[in-house]
This record gives structure tokens, sequence and C-alpha cells, in this order.
């Protein structure tokens, strides 16, 4: 995949928007962007950057976010053996996740569909996430279930935050994830 910029416009909020860049670098991956939310009730921004290895699993992350609460600042880390740490300090409670959930964005759904490209329609599999709250930025650990409804189409599912269908380009890259967000450029 050649360096691709992609942006959503939230369909959960009054106004917000969400930027990315997926980028090759020697040994994996970079995705990196901001989420602007702008509306009643909801005033936040949140900026990622996370680093994966040549699978798309996740290897560093790291997250900001400025609300009314304040500003706040994220580092998580995975190494070989799926070990993580949360700004420094092991997190054994993550060990096992091979990805990383950033709530304030679309593309993080991208690490799973990249992996399992050759799950057949109908299958599913669900995989511990490292999940990151936007702003808080607290990290729990969750259960997520993606299920191949068709060729570019997939059904996410978590206890904790429900179902949700999306579909995604030749790349893997979200274009419409319903109740979220929907993609206007890229």
């Amino acid at each position: 995949m050649d360096p691709r910029v992609v942006a959503w416009r939230r369909t959960d909020e009054d106004a917000g928007h969400s930027l990315a860049r997926v980028e090759r670098r020697d040994g994996g991956w970079l995705l990196h962007g901001t989420e602007v939310l702008a509306g009643p009730g909801t005033v936040l921004a949140c900026t990622f950057r996370v680093r994966l290895d040549e699978t798309w699993a996740t290897r560093a992350v790291e997250v900001s976010s400025v609300s009314a609460a304040g500003e706040r600042r994220l580092a998580l880390s995975a190494d070989d053996h799926r070990r993580w740490t949360v700004d420094g300090e092991r997190a054994p409670e993550l060990d096992g996740c091979v990805d990383v959930d950033v709530a304030a964005t679309p593309l993080t759904n991208t690490l799973p569909i990249r992996r399992l490209a050759d799950l057949g329609v109908g299958e599913e599999v669900t995989t511990p996430v490292a999940w990151v709250d936007v702003p808080a930025l607290g990290v729990t650990r969750v259960d997520q279930t993606y299920r191949r409804l068709g060729p570019l189409w997939w059904r996410y599912s978590d206890d904790a935050h429900g179902a949700f269908e999306l579909t995604v380009d030749d790349d893997g890259l979200v274009v419409d994830y319903t109740g979220m967000a929907t993609r206007v450029a890229g």
C-alpha cells in the first residue's frame, strides 16, 4: 500500500472529523492522525501515533487528548511476546493483546481487518485488544469479535460497546462505520 491520507466525518456527533495517514516504514507500518469533535456537550481533540510490525500487530502507541478535563498523554508498547507497558509500567492485564483500539478513530479497526484478510465470509475471530477511552485515555482489555459479512463488509462487536457494521476499501481502511463515521476523503 502506498502512503494514504484518509478523512472521516463523524455521524454520531454534531460536528466532528478525523484525519489519518497510513504509511509503510522499515519493519512495519505507521498510522497517525487527529480527531476533533466540537458540538453541544462534546468538545475534544485527540492525536495518535500507532507503530505496527509487518503483521499489523501493535508495537507502540502514543495518544494525547485535550478536553474540558485538561490535557492527557498516554504511551503504550508491546514486546515480541505481547507483554504490554502503559506509560513505562508493566500492564499484565493487557498481555496477549495484539491490537490497540483508539476509541476516537475508525482507523484502528483496520488493524484486525488487515490481519484477518484471509477470513472467509461468515467466519469470525475474537481477539483481546487494548482499548483506549478518549478523552480520559484509560486503557482496558476488551475482547473484540470481527465477523466477515462480505468481501469488503465486516461486523465488529464486543460486550462493552455493542455491535457495528463496517465497510472497507481494498486496503482494509474503513469507508463507513455504522453509527460512528463515514469517509469523506482518501
